[in-house]
């Protein structure tokens, strides 16, 4: 995707490959499929790691970017047609996440969408990195990790590319079993972009419903209201879709297009003969072995006998609640979330019992120094740090200085980075023994970035645990 507006369409393939083996692996025959996939690339990031041992979660994860798995350009003819930039486009967030929960008793599973822009605590703090949107988990950690690659003298692309793909989907397993309270995740599916317009080619046209009329000369999208049939190139428009001049679209409205698409596309591969064609039979593979990566413990011939249900379109998919959407200091969107909701909602859609909210911790007391020059900064930064995990101190003003900086006392450094980072980074640390352990000093240079909108965030509807999608016949969504 070229533009970073576009960088959520396309990479919910992943999903849809997964519902496509469940689906014709009936119809097939599960130990031909397996061997037919034997190419797909696997992976050692969840070796090692406890598993579940009853009910199966698998996290797919959708990859931003250009490049394939060995970290080599796609065909120039191929992102002519994607319109999507090449290989210096795109990156490597998770710009979709969701959890497939497979129930052990053979109940029907369960498609949970983790909204992208989450605003969180990152596992592990990869990169150095502790709070920001769920799906950069991913890309500091490879970041770190092919830095720290390059510095070993690892020259091979498609080792060094693996190895810290590899890092990444370790952190962003371990943020995402954070963020839903420590669900575990037994196994992961991970798709690049490319995949979805090469699987809408094999199978297209395939029948969408929209509830009205909606035009996007951004997208290309030009539908109409009620049920259509649509081209792979239509496809990528129907997902990809950001605005309309007559409605306010949001990530969650994208969210609700990828999960009827998925739909959808599961009700095309049912009504086609795919699987028992062996040109089309043949292509489905090879967009699996180019474009996907999976865990190596994942064993679809066992995973079949738990989904069952997946051939009869009993398939819930599930949204997340958001609570608000914000700018982040660096004018990135991002989307506030309440976690005690979100365990709940999760725990409820996963069949567990509610976990309890952690122990209320007191974090460190800050006090705000304005010394920006701009009136109202510091009362306004103060406000938000509550919700940061930190007591509100004082406020006081003191002669302008540029650079923002953030003083701690003995054993507080842990703390003082962690504020830096949930401000957006780039600012100084300064010890200062005068200060009490438990007490930090936050003090606003010129150079400070105020967060559009934080003194009135503007609020955005949360959407409702129980607003839930039937993986049935064809779902009309706006």
């Amino acid at each position: 995707m070229v533009k970073r507006a576009n960088g959520h369409w396309a990479e919910r393939i992943g999903v849809v490959v997964l519902v496509a083996v469940l689906l014709g692996g009936a119809a097939y025959g599960w130990a031909e499929l397996r061997a037919l996939l034997s190419g797909v690339t696997t992976s050692t990031a969840l070796d090692g790691r406890a598993r579940s041992g009853g009910d199966t979660n698998i996290l797919v994860i959708g990859l931003d970017s250009r490049l394939d798995e060995r970290g080599e350009p796609l065909p120039a003819e191929l992102y002519e047609q994607l319109h999507a930039g090449d290989q210096r486009a795109g990156g490597y967030h998770a710009d979709v996440l969701m959890l497939l929960h497979v129930p052990a008793d053979g109940g029907h599973p369960t498609v949970i969408s983790i909204p992208r822009d989450d605003y969180t605590d990152l596992a592990g703090c990869p990169g150095g990195v502790c709070q920001g949107r769920i799906k950069e988990a991913y890309g500091y950690a490879f970041a770190a990790e092919s830095h720290r690659l390059a510095a070993q003298g690892v020259t091979g692309v498609a080792a060094r590319e693996q190895r810290s793909r590899d890092a990444g989907r370790a952190a962003e397993v371990a943020t995402v079993r954070q963020f839903l309270g420590g669900v575990v995740v037994d196994h992961f599916v991970e798709v690049t972009l490319v995949g979805f317009f090469q699987l809408a080619e094999v199978v297209q046209p395939i029948t969408v419903c929209l509830s009205g009329n909606t035009r996007d000369s951004y997208s290309g999208a030009d539908f109409r209201s009620g049920q259509q049939r649509i081209s792979a190139a239509q496809a990528l428009a129907f997902v990809r879709q950001q605005r309309d001049p007559q409605h306010e679209f949001t990530d969650l409205d994208r969210e609700r297009r990828q999960q009827a698409f998925l739909v959808s596309l599961a009700h095309q591969l049912k009504e086609s003969q795919v699987f028992g064609d062996p040109a089309k039979l043949g292509k489905l593979v090879s967009v699996a072995e180019q474009n996907i990566a999976v865990d190596s413990g994942l064993d679809l011939n066992a995973l079949a006998h738990q989904a069952e249900s997946f051939a009869g379109g009993d398939l819930t998919l599930a949204s997340l609640p958001v609570e608000r959407f914000e700018k982040d200091a660096k004018g990135e969107d991002v989307a506030i979330v309440d976690p005690e909701k979100i365990r709940a909602a999760a725990a409820r859609l996963l069949g567990r019992a509610v976990p309890p909210p952690p122990a209320a911790t007191a974090g460190p007391a800050v006090d705000v120094v304005n010394a920006s020059g701009r009136e109202g900064v510091a009362a306004r930064v103060l406000k938000t740090l509550p919700s940061r995990g930190y007591r509100a101190g004082h406020v006081a003003n003191a002669k302008h200085t540029h650079h923002t900086v953030v003083r701690y006392g003995r054993g507080d450094s842990a703390s003082a980075a962690k504020l830096v980072a949930a401000l957006g980074g780039g600012y100084g640390l300064g010890y200062d023994s005068a200060l009490p352990a438990g007490e930090l000093k936050l003090v606003l240079g010129t150079d400070f970035r105020e967060k559009a909108g934080q003194v009135e965030p503007v609020p955005a509807a949360p959407v409702s645990p129980a607003d839930e999608l039937s993986g049935g016949g064809v779902p009309c969504v706006r």
